[in-house]
């Protein structure tokens, strides 16, 4: 969305060219339902959806009231937007409210209104300044043995503190019960946020809270990638010398050496091992796909054919293979390679495809594809899911105007993207969904774009 903006900036013809039609940028999966053609479904929840949770309203002991309201919210949201719970709602669960397992009545819990099998509850208190929260978690059908698991949290008690504890006890939650996988409580979302004529890189929490800028550089700043150990963010500015990689460590607050080029430079994204960052270059001329190491001292090119060469991503499984988006056929597409420039395969049939973005378990591809695209040609840039392998696909966004910048949250289970329902720059917003394109909602306000969720 924010390209249009930027194509007024940039001189050459051949960045606009390349900017006019490219993105920039940017489990728990069972396929299932295999339909004709070209389509399939997604299951988010892999059977972990027949578990029905409740979570009670925490007790709250002395202090604990100032930050139970912030708690309990939290948890429930963070519980219900895990896609892989039937959540009781607050209408129907008991009007008691137990602390500890001795004030638990797990009968209550376990019949009808609530007809709970599992059950979160405990209580929060204010100790020597110190926030204390006993989680526990109850098997309601297990009356014998109930508890499933106990922890104990102390920080400094804060809002932030009540956020974050509940972040970490949804997060274990969802663990023992979604089948191993670790929750995405505590993961952060990396985005460019617009202000006046410059944008800046922003973080905020996955759910949308606590968005902050994290750089001050007054220039056009695209396309945040963070590095898998969540130390750096990568991503392309507009300077004196066109658009060029910068590396932020997040650890230091400030930018950290990368080599500058010639050319225009965009797109980085980092390998798994977080040894190895590939980026669009125009270096040498044509947009090609370029592969360096963190400092951008050793570059090497990996793709060599006419046409753009732009946004890549690594399968964050394996490490050894890229997807990326080329015009070397024409309209920009969808392709798949070796991580040395090799087994190059074409992925879309037509249409007009942008911004890739490689699934966790490395099955599926996301992407922005138009695939009607054309002078009186009905249709739309919407998010699209693809499996890697049989190339079957699924649309997940309609009718809410044009989306792009598809990044997958770490669990496999989510996707954050960004939307313009009208199709104006200006009114990009950042929103996430379950990766079957259910269960929408928006992070930010508008002037957001080009999300990328962090490894972890």
């Amino acid at each position: 969305m924010g390209e249009a903006i930027v194509n007024r900036s940039v001189r050459s013809s051949r960045a606009k060219s390349l900017l006019h039609w490219s993105a920039l940028a940017a489990c728990l999966f069972a396929v299932t339902s295999l339909q004709a053609q070209d389509t399939f479904h997604l299951e988010t929840s892999a059977g972990a959806s027949s578990i029905r949770l409740a979570a009670s309203d925490f007790k709250g002991g002395a202090g604990g009231g100032l930050y139970k309201g912030t708690f309990d919210t939290t948890l429930f949201s963070d519980l219900s937007s895990a896609g892989i719970f039937d959540m009781v709602s607050k209408s129907l669960t008991p009007q008691t409210t137990p602390g500890t397992p001795a004030e638990m009545n797990l009968g209550q819990w376990s019949a009808a209104p609530a007809s709970a099998a599992m059950v979160a509850f405990g209580n929060i208190a204010v100790q020597n300044g110190r926030l204390v929260v006993n989680g526990f978690l109850d098997d309601a059908k297990n009356t014998q043995y109930p508890q499933v698991f106990a922890k104990v949290y102390n920080e400094e008690a804060s809002e932030d503190s009540a956020r974050q504890i509940a972040h970490r006890f949804a997060d274990e939650i969802i663990f023992r019960l979604g089948g191993g996988t670790p929750g995405i409580a505590e993961s952060k979302v990396f985005y460019v946020k617009l202000g006046g004529g410059n944008k800046e890189i922003w973080e905020m929490d996955y759910d949308g809270a606590n968005q902050h800028a994290i750089t001050h550089l007054g220039q056009v700043s695209l396309s945040p990638r963070v590095s898998p150990d969540g130390s750096r963010v990568a991503f392309s500015t507009l300077g004196k010398d066109g658009f060029q990689i910068k590396m932020f460590s997040l650890l230091l607050g400030r930018l950290v050496n990368f080599s500058s080029v010639g050319g225009t430079n965009l797109s980085p994204a980092w390998a798994p091992s977080g040894q190895q960052l590939a980026f669009s270059s125009s270096r040498t001329g044509d947009p090609e796909i370029w592969v360096s190491d963190p400092q951008g001292i050793v570059a090497h090119r990996i793709t060599n054919f006419r046409g753009p060469d732009v946004s890549p991503s690594y399968n964050p499984k394996s490490g050894a293979q890229i997807a990326w988006i080329s015009g070397r056929t024409g309209l920009p597409q969808l392709y798949i390679m070796e991580a040395d420039g090799s087994g190059v395969t074409r992925m879309t049939d037509g249409g007009y495809a942008t911004s890739a973005s490689w699934s966790p378990n490395g099955q599926f591809i996301a992407f922005a594809w138009d695939r009607k695209y054309g002078p009186g040609a009905p249709g739309g840039q919407d998010i699209y899911v693809m499996e890697v392998v049989s190339k079957r696909w699924i649309q997940l966004t309609h009718d809410i105007g044009r989306c792009d910048f598809p990044s997958w949250s770490p669990d496999g289970r989510h996707v954050v993207f960004a939307n313009s329902p009208d199709g104006s720059a200006s009114h990009t917003r950042i929103m996430t969904m379950l990766a079957d394109g259910t269960g929408k909602r928006s992070l930010t306000e508008y002037g957001a774009d080009m999300p990328n969720w962090g490894w972890k």
